[in-house]
């Protein structure tokens, strides 16, 4: 967009939507600084369906009556905090070197590596019966398909709000980007600092 040489902090799914934290120029070797910033999001999980791959993506493997109310606060409550969850096999981790997604585009099943997560904070936006709109503030690698697989259900749809101090709402859509809007260095620096220094950021 600068015609600078860029870079970025971190994927989103192709099926999501929201911030990307974008490098130019000389910014591009802050990279590094920015690994293992806690993310948010906001995700509709769908609890009458599983699919393949954990996301709308994916084939339905099973349909199934929801939760009710009380089961799901259940459910919910299991995953604050520190938890362990399969890695989701429609992911980029390496399985004996080769990409988890191509195995399981190959109809190669593996068991996939569990991963230690921390969930800050996981709020119910909004409840239907058949659907639950989650805000959630994770560590950094944490998969919410993941979270959703784990409430039996998938990610309907799903949106990052923040990496680390950086807000969605301060982000500038790619059509109307200018270099003007670009932060300096040590604005970025200063404020990676700062997050790092608050508890769960």
């Amino acid at each position: 967009m600068t015609g600078a040489r860029t870079g970025h902090a971190g994927t989103l799914d192709p099926f999501a939507t929201g911030l990307l934290v974008l490098l130019s120029g000389r910014a591009t070797k802050l990279g590094q600084r920015l690994v293992g910033l806690d993310k948010r999001y906001l995700t509709e999980i769908d609890l009458t369906r599983r699919t393949s791959t954990g996301d709308p993506e994916g084939d339905v493997v099973e349909s199934h009556a929801p939760p009710g109310e009380d089961e799901l606060g259940e459910l919910l409550e299991r995953l604050r905090g520190e938890i362990e969850l399969p890695i989701p096999a429609t992911s980029a981790v390496k399985i004996d070197g080769e990409r988890a997604y191509k195995l399981a585009r190959r109809g190669v099943d593996v068991e996939m590596p569990v991963r230690r997560s921390m969930v800050h904070a996981l709020e119910v936006i909004a409840y239907s019966g058949e659907t639950v709109t989650l805000d959630i503030h994770v560590s950094s690698g944490t998969y919410i398909r993941s979270l959703a697989i784990a409430l039996d259900g998938h990610c309907a749809t799903l949106r990052r709000t923040e990496v680390g101090p950086f807000s969605v709402a301060d982000a500038v859509a790619p059509e109307t980007f200018t270099a003007a809007r670009l932060l300096s260095e040590p604005c970025v620096l200063k404020r990676v600092e700062a997050a790092r220094a608050r508890p769960g950021v």
